[in-house]
């Protein structure tokens, strides 16, 4: 882990990412809504708070930074960042916690209510749960040593959720390329967006279930994949026996430098040594292949990358003006 002052000084390590305008791609109404300075006024320690509440998270446990990560990027492709993932079920709706791809597996929600409740403290229906999940997600690629990005602000919380959306927009590792490039391009993304972005997987981890048939029956022909590198095959092998109890066990996506946000997960496509298929998939298309290669070689140019990604997701669909509202509870609608 690191050091306040470390952490204070991480700017001269990062590559950082300020954009001449809060969103190329925005229309212009919302555009005028979203501002970098938009809590300046109303809650000026907004930034710091979040901040000391995601580094409190992580001193207690380093999977969050993923966590966190997966857990904007789950909200935002899901009918755009809206804070939508948060609510829990109603008797009106039911939401997204409990989509096939969130279920058991989506984590973090614990962190955005207590940055939420400190947040309440000093700016009391203020910020909304959107703008607190926006910034905590950048706060923990910063604290692991990736690159940090500005964020336009004045997101709006949605006053439902819906786990069928869940279902039907999330990209699944178990899908083709063709299949999560389209649900990419859905949301106004591309195709480098699809591979830098999939680059998050250098740090967090996966359950055994979401990659064992590529260690034992592959395709169903009883056997192993063959593009998977053999020495990490024994590893997987050991932490995921082919028994069903072995299901929920865990696998770093990138078991080089789990906790560190950096460009080795391309490095470990180029080796055979994607975890999940849809990872190691990007290196069986020319466009994706050249683009793993290229941020393999050359890490800055994955950071500068994955940060303009990031300002692209971080903008879909958002909530402003008097659309939506400003949840004082994260899990409920006021």
């Amino acid at each position: 882990m690191f050091t306040a002052s470390a952490i204070m000084n991480m700017k001269s390590h990062v590559f950082l990412i300020y954009p001449l305008l809060c969103f190329l791609f925005l229309s212009s109404f919302v555009y005028g809504q979203l501002d970098y300075k938009y809590y300046d006024t109303t809650c000026p320690n907004l930034t710091k708070i979040v901040r000391n509440g995601v580094w409190s998270a992580i001193s207690n446990d380093t999977r969050m930074p993923a966590s966190l990560l997966r857990l904007h990027f789950h909200d935002c492709f899901v009918n755009g960042c809206d804070g939508s993932i948060l609510l829990d079920d109603t008797s009106t709706f039911t939401g997204e916690k409990n989509a096939f791809p969130n279920r058991n597996s989506a984590r973090g929600y614990e962190v955005i209510d207590a940055i939420k409740a400190n947040v309440e403290k000093a700016c009391p229906s203020t910020v909304s749960c959107t703008d607190i999940l926006t910034l905590a997600a950048r706060e923990a690629i910063y604290l692991t040593r990736g690159p940090f990005w500005s964020v336009c602000l004045g997101r709006r919380d949605s006053l439902t959720a819906s786990q069928s959306a869940a279902n039907d927009q999330l990209p699944s590792p178990f899908e083709p390329l063709v299949n999560i490039t389209a649900k990419f391009v859905s949301k106004g993304l591309d195709v480098k967006d699809v591979v830098v972005l999939s680059g998050a997987h250098t740090i967090g981890f996966a359950q055994c279930f979401m990659f064992k048939r590529r260690l034992f029956d592959f395709d169903g022909s009883g056997n192993p994949d063959p593009t998977l590198d053999l020495s990490l095959l024994g590893s997987l092998r050991s932490v995921c026996p082919n028994q069903s109890d072995s299901d929920s066990n865990l696998a770093p996506l990138d078991a080089v430098t789990i906790n560190r946000f950096d460009n080795v997960y391309f490095k470990n496509l180029m080796n055979n040594s994607g975890l999940l298929e849809s990872d190691q998939a990007l290196m069986n298309d020319n466009t994706t292949a050249a683009l793993v290669s290229n941020y393999s070689r050359n890490p800055s140019l994955f950071s500068k990358e994955f940060a303009a990604s990031m300002v692209k997701l971080i903008n879909i669909g958002v909530l402003t003006g008097q659309n939506g509202e400003i949840r004082k509870n994260c899990r409920v609608v006021n």
